[in-house]
């Protein structure tokens, strides 16, 4: 793990010991009392993935739309002009929107292990302008990889909650994703643009989780690898990701959060062999423009049914912006990420 790292999970680590500091003596009026999801704010932001888990017996099914929206290049941690990346490539990416459907189940097989599933489909769209002058748009849409996790408790007692995941990946997804230029017809895509890594990615998070009387509190460490190459002859880098949030429980049916994340993604290792005579193109069909690092901040509302027919129906809405963001090469910005969705717990 490099210092970057380490010094973000220092800060996430430092921010929870002061928050709850601050809440030590609310906490004594509150009660030891086990940590519920059963509240407003008992789930996390909803960007945020297996950050809970369920009782024995329990179902919940859930469906997110993510989208993200990218505009202009950046080299390092500087944005660029597309003069600046005619000096190396023929075309410059403008404008690029990727969007994510997510749908999870997730089952309580004891009260300790819950499992989850999730699948997901993304549909992509990018807008480029060649050193001629030409515009174009190249897009795609397919099924992205499945994830199968096995979420175990290992604490929850004075309001406080710690659990760890174990998972994987499964190459479900595709890395053959083509579309029509003005150079040429059929013509395999940039690496951003397709759907799936084409490898098994083992991954573990581990997730701690606090509750005051109308406070919570929860971070979030997150990293996944990749096994093998896939078809096209390439690895998809590692990641790491950091996250921590805040929330305040308005009511018994709402609550606001506020969130930060550090995501660091590595390289690309290997060269896809239809694009070894391309990557002169543009930027996203040469390796050396891949991996980066960024922290993004995030504003969530989540609207929980406590009572009545519709009982434990949860719908929850994030926007985020980036702060800070650094590129390996040439890559495009990232500009916002919206996500929303809905969650439904029954017990069986």
């Amino acid at each position: 793990m490099n210092i970057s790292k380490l010094f973000v999970l220092s800060l996430a680590f430092i921010f929870l010991n002061n928050v709850y500091a601050q809440k030590e003596e609310e906490e004594k009026a509150f009660g030891e009392q086990d940590w519920t999801s059963a509240r407003p704010d008992g789930h996390a932001p909803i960007h945020v993935m297996g950050d809970h888990y369920h009782a024995k017996g329990e179902l919940m099914f859930s469906y997110r739309f993510m989208p993200m929206f990218m505009e202009g290049n950046m080299r390092g941690d500087d944005a660029i002009d597309d003069q600046e990346v005619y000096e190396d490539y023929m075309v410059a990416p403008q404008e690029m929107q990727m969007n994510m459907h997510m749908l999870g189940v997730m089952y309580g097989v004891s009260d300790r292990i819950t499992l989850m599933a999730m699948t997901n489909y993304i549909s992509n769209s990018m807008d480029l302008t060649a050193m001629n002058g030409t515009d174009f748009t190249t897009e795609n849409a397919n099924l992205g990889d499945v994830s199968l996790t096995a979420m175990i408790k290992v604490l929850n007692e004075n309001r406080q909650s710690f659990h760890a995941n174990l998972g994987v990946s499964i190459p479900t997804g595709s890395v053959d994703e083509r579309d029509d230029t003005p150079m040429m017809n059929d013509v395999v895509l940039g690496y951003p643009m397709q759907t799936g890594s084409g490898t098994f990615d083992p991954f573990a998070k581990i997730t701690y989780l606090k509750q005051f009387e109308v406070f919570s509190l929860g971070a979030q460490a997150h990293f996944r690898t990749r096994i093998g190459e896939n078809d096209e002859n390439y690895t998809f880098g590692d990641s790491f990701q950091a996250s921590t949030w805040v929330a305040h429980k308005i009511s018994d049916n709402f609550s606001f959060s506020l969130s930060a994340d550090y995501t660091s993604t590595e390289a690309i290792d290997g060269v896809n062999n239809n694009l070894i005579d391309m990557t002169n193109t543009m930027p996203l069909f040469d390796v050396g423009n891949t991996g980066r690092e960024s922290i993004l901040t995030g504003l969530g509302v989540n609207y929980y049914i406590a009572n009545g027919s519709l009982k434990d129906l949860r719908i929850g809405i994030e926007y985020q912006l980036p702060v800070w963001q650094d590129v390996n090469g040439i890559q495009m910005e990232q500009t916002q990420v919206i996500s929303g969705g809905i969650q439904y717990t029954l017990s069986l």
